[in-house]
Protein backbone atom coordinates (compact mmCIF):
# COMPACT_ATOMS: atom_id res chain seq x y z
CA UNK A 1 0.00 0.00 0.00
CA UNK A 2 1.31 3.48 -0.97
CA UNK A 3 1.74 6.36 0.93
CA UNK A 4 -1.23 7.66 -0.68
CA UNK A 5 -3.68 5.09 -0.14
CA UNK A 6 -2.02 4.86 3.59
CA UNK A 7 -3.14 8.83 4.02
CA UNK A 8 -6.07 8.22 1.96
CA UNK A 9 -7.35 5.32 4.79
CA UNK A 10 -6.32 6.89 7.87
CA UNK A 11 -8.45 10.00 6.37
CA UNK A 12 -11.49 7.85 5.75
CA UNK A 13 -11.34 6.08 9.27
CA UNK A 14 -10.66 9.57 11.21
CA UNK A 15 -14.11 10.87 9.09
CA UNK A 16 -16.29 7.82 10.16
CA UNK A 17 -14.98 7.99 13.94
CA UNK A 18 -15.74 11.63 13.82
CA UNK A 19 -19.23 10.62 11.80
CA UNK A 20 -20.16 8.21 14.33
CA UNK A 21 -19.29 10.55 17.40
CA UNK A 22 -22.52 12.58 15.68
CA UNK A 23 -24.57 13.89 18.77
CA UNK A 24 -24.19 10.86 21.21
CA UNK A 25 -21.32 11.86 23.72
CA UNK A 26 -22.75 15.11 24.72
CA UNK A 27 -26.23 13.54 24.91
CA UNK A 28 -25.22 10.86 26.67
CA UNK A 29 -23.17 12.49 29.23
CA UNK A 30 -25.54 14.47 29.76
CA UNK A 31 -28.59 11.78 30.50
CA UNK A 32 -25.81 10.50 32.77
CA UNK A 33 -25.93 13.34 34.92
CA UNK A 34 -28.78 11.98 36.16
CA UNK A 35 -27.89 9.27 37.76
CA UNK A 36 -29.47 9.36 40.87
CA UNK A 37 -33.05 10.38 43.01
CA UNK A 38 -35.02 13.21 41.91
CA UNK A 39 -38.23 14.56 43.70
CA UNK A 40 -40.77 16.59 42.02
CA UNK A 41 -44.56 18.18 41.03
CA UNK A 42 -46.44 17.75 38.16
CA UNK A 43 -49.86 19.28 38.03
CA UNK A 44 -49.50 20.31 41.30
CA UNK A 45 -48.94 16.53 42.15
CA UNK A 46 -45.98 15.14 43.88
CA UNK A 47 -43.86 12.74 41.81
CA UNK A 48 -40.23 11.26 41.96
CA UNK A 49 -37.74 9.80 39.66
CA UNK A 50 -34.98 7.96 39.70
CA UNK A 51 -31.76 7.12 37.09
CA UNK A 52 -29.32 3.95 37.24
CA UNK A 53 -27.07 2.82 34.50
CA UNK A 54 -27.84 -0.68 33.52
CA UNK A 55 -26.21 -3.14 31.40
CA UNK A 56 -22.54 -2.17 32.52
CA UNK A 57 -23.00 1.39 31.57
CA UNK A 58 -24.54 0.58 28.10
CA UNK A 59 -28.10 2.06 29.13
CA UNK A 60 -30.32 4.67 31.77
CA UNK A 61 -32.91 3.62 33.14
CA UNK A 62 -35.54 6.21 34.27
CA UNK A 63 -38.24 4.84 36.54
CA UNK A 64 -41.42 7.33 37.30
CA UNK A 65 -43.19 7.15 40.89
CA UNK A 66 -46.34 9.39 41.48
CA UNK A 67 -50.04 9.94 42.79
CA UNK A 68 -51.03 7.29 40.26
CA UNK A 69 -50.43 3.20 40.81
CA UNK A 70 -48.51 2.58 38.07
CA UNK A 71 -44.36 2.65 37.95
CA UNK A 72 -43.23 3.70 34.52
CA UNK A 73 -39.77 2.75 33.10
CA UNK A 74 -37.89 4.70 30.14
CA UNK A 75 -35.06 3.65 28.95
CA UNK A 76 -32.11 5.58 27.32
CA UNK A 77 -29.38 4.33 25.35
CA UNK A 78 -27.09 5.85 22.17
CA UNK A 79 -27.86 4.47 19.15
CA UNK A 80 -25.28 5.32 16.53
CA UNK A 81 -24.76 8.75 16.36
CA UNK A 82 -28.16 9.50 18.14
CA UNK A 83 -29.72 8.49 21.92
CA UNK A 84 -32.88 6.09 21.87
CA UNK A 85 -35.43 6.67 24.05
CA UNK A 86 -38.02 3.62 24.86
CA UNK A 87 -40.87 4.66 27.54
CA UNK A 88 -43.21 1.82 29.19
CA UNK A 89 -46.38 3.29 29.32
CA UNK A 90 -48.84 3.01 32.23
CA UNK A 91 -51.21 2.80 28.57
CA UNK A 92 -49.42 -0.78 27.80
CA UNK A 93 -47.53 0.63 24.78
CA UNK A 94 -43.66 1.41 24.21
CA UNK A 95 -43.25 4.12 22.02
CA UNK A 96 -39.88 4.84 20.85
CA UNK A 97 -38.12 8.61 20.32
CA UNK A 98 -35.07 9.94 18.99
CA UNK A 99 -33.16 12.58 20.61
CA UNK A 100 -31.21 15.77 19.39
CA UNK A 101 -29.85 18.47 21.05
CA UNK A 102 -30.40 22.22 21.11
CA UNK A 103 -27.70 24.42 20.50
CA UNK A 104 -27.21 25.38 23.83
CA UNK A 105 -26.63 21.84 24.97
CA UNK A 106 -29.26 22.53 27.68
CA UNK A 107 -31.77 21.08 26.29
CA UNK A 108 -32.55 17.48 25.02
CA UNK A 109 -35.56 16.96 22.27
CA UNK A 110 -36.82 13.37 21.77
CA UNK A 111 -39.11 12.80 18.86
CA UNK A 112 -41.33 10.08 17.97
CA UNK A 113 -40.25 7.18 16.20
CA UNK A 114 -42.58 4.30 16.34
CA UNK A 115 -44.28 2.59 18.64
CA UNK A 116 -45.00 -1.36 19.70
CA UNK A 117 -48.36 -2.85 21.23
CA UNK A 118 -50.32 0.31 20.23
CA UNK A 119 -53.97 0.01 20.61
CA UNK A 120 -54.18 1.72 17.03
CA UNK A 121 -54.25 5.36 15.88
CA UNK A 122 -57.21 6.46 18.18
CA UNK A 123 -55.00 4.84 21.49
CA UNK A 124 -53.16 7.38 24.07
CA UNK A 125 -48.93 7.60 22.56
CA UNK A 126 -46.26 9.55 23.94
CA UNK A 127 -44.88 11.91 20.94
CA UNK A 128 -41.86 13.59 22.08
CA UNK A 129 -40.18 14.42 25.61
CA UNK A 130 -37.94 17.46 26.16
CA UNK A 131 -35.48 17.11 28.97
CA UNK A 132 -33.93 20.31 29.74
CA UNK A 133 -31.17 20.81 32.45
CA UNK A 134 -31.79 23.58 34.46
CA UNK A 135 -28.53 23.39 36.71
CA UNK A 136 -27.09 20.55 38.24
CA UNK A 137 -29.68 20.04 41.03
CA UNK A 138 -32.51 20.84 38.91
CA UNK A 139 -34.65 19.61 35.93
CA UNK A 140 -37.68 19.70 33.58
CA UNK A 141 -39.25 17.39 31.72
CA UNK A 142 -42.15 17.95 29.07
CA UNK A 143 -44.33 14.60 28.12
CA UNK A 144 -46.34 15.44 25.26
CA UNK A 145 -48.70 12.40 24.28
CA UNK A 146 -51.15 12.45 21.66
CA UNK A 147 -55.15 11.54 23.31
CA UNK A 148 -57.68 9.01 22.00
CA UNK A 149 -59.54 11.92 20.75
CA UNK A 150 -56.17 12.82 18.66
CA UNK A 151 -55.89 16.21 20.48
CA UNK A 152 -51.92 16.42 21.84
CA UNK A 153 -51.48 16.93 25.72
CA UNK A 154 -47.96 17.90 27.30
CA UNK A 155 -47.41 17.46 31.01
CA UNK A 156 -44.49 19.62 32.73
CA UNK A 157 -42.26 17.96 35.39
CA UNK A 158 -39.94 20.11 37.45
CA UNK A 159 -37.50 18.03 39.58
CA UNK A 160 -34.71 18.58 42.18
CA UNK A 161 -31.78 15.90 43.28
CA UNK A 162 -32.39 14.67 46.80
CA UNK A 163 -29.62 14.78 48.09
Amino acid sequence: MGRTQKLGMALALALLAAASAGVTPPAWNRMKSLVGAWKGTTEGKPVAVTYALVSNGTALMETLEGDHDTRMITMYAPDGASLLATHYCAAGNQPRMRATGSPDGRSLAFEFVDVSNASGPPGEVMRNLVVTFVDADHFRQTWTSRAADGKEHSSVFDYTRVK
